[in-house]
């Protein structure tokens, strides 16, 4: 099976979030999915209110990433979470 990369958008409740607290639980949720996290990113979005982008490899074999863009969005501190770029990696 091949290796897929996966790339997350999480969108905090309120611009009071702590996002390094986020990212870690986050970080957590994609690790006992089976993914290795690959990179993160801060996205600004409008009025103060930042997205967070959180890249990942997983196993092609584990199918849809979509069980865990739900357990990531119902996090608290969470308003979505959607999976915006997936792909095949070669090699």
């Amino acid at each position: 099976m091949a290796t897929v990369f996966v790339t997350l958008k999480v969108m905090p409740e309120t611009t009071d979030i702590d996002l390094k607290v986020l990212e870690e639980k986050i970080k957590e949720k994609i690790k006992d999915f089976g993914g290795e996290v690959v990179g993160v990113e801060v996205q600004p979005v409008a009025f103060g209110l930042n997205a967070l982008l959180i890249s990942f490899l997983m196993d092609e074999s584990k199918g849809s990433p979509d069980p865990l863009e739900e357990s990531v969005s119902e996090l608290d501190d969470v308003a979505s979470a959607t999976v915006i770029d997936v792909r095949r990696t070669l090699g």
